[in-house]
């Protein structure tokens, strides 16, 4: 699959990515990408993210593929079995675990009741080894539950721009790879 055969959702975590965020550049670079906009960025809510998900999927034109960091990777599976049918694949990144939703406060605790069913679509799971939100083994059980194929980024921290992850050329290659197997 291209870029250009898909409407590639963009879902940021906390705060909504920045500028300087890699979610941001490859926004403003791909040319199908659009952010899933969410009413409050800051005190973010279950219900509202599960369900600005679910109506972006289903006004989209083509085959979605997800692209989402940190809180967007919780918000996206917990929305996984209301858009299965019209999502291709996942790009999924720095997952952060119920420990570290319960330890944000500005976070409703409903995101920490983590789906473990298998995801209804493919993806890829980056976790990095010094992530301080989840370690590298709670990813790991993610992606066992979730069937997803985990990708270790290293000692990458949250893979943010506040990590040095701003335009994440690597990350950007890694998507295009698992754009071409789907």
């Amino acid at each position: 699959m291209r870029t250009s055969e898909a409407d590639i959702l963009i879902i940021p975590g906390l705060g909504g990515s920045g500028p300087d965020h890699w979610q941001s550049r490859w926004q403003a670079k791909l040319a199908t990408a659009r952010r899933v906009e969410q009413r409050d960025w800051d005190r973010p809510r279950l219900e509202d993210w599960r369900e600005r998900i679910i109506a972006a999927v289903k006004t989209a034109e083509r085959p979605v593929v997800i692209v989402a960091h940190s809180l967007g990777v919780i918000a996206a599976a917990h929305a996984a079995a209301a858009i299965g049918e019209k999502v291709r694949g996942a790009f999924l990144v720095a997952p952060p675990s119920a420990r570290g939703i319960e330890s944000t406060e500005a976070i409703d605790n409903a995101f920490a009741h983590v789906p473990l069913a298998p995801l209804p679509f493919p993806g890829v799971l980056v976790a990095s080894r010094d992530d301080s939100y989840a370690t590298y083994r709670e990813v790991e059980e993610l992606a066992r539950a979730w069937g997803t194929k985990l990708s270790d980024a290293g000692a990458a921290g949250h893979i943010n721009a506040e990590s040095g992850y701003g335009p994440w050329p690597e990350g950007l290659m890694h998507f295009a790879e698992f754009l071409s197997k789907l």
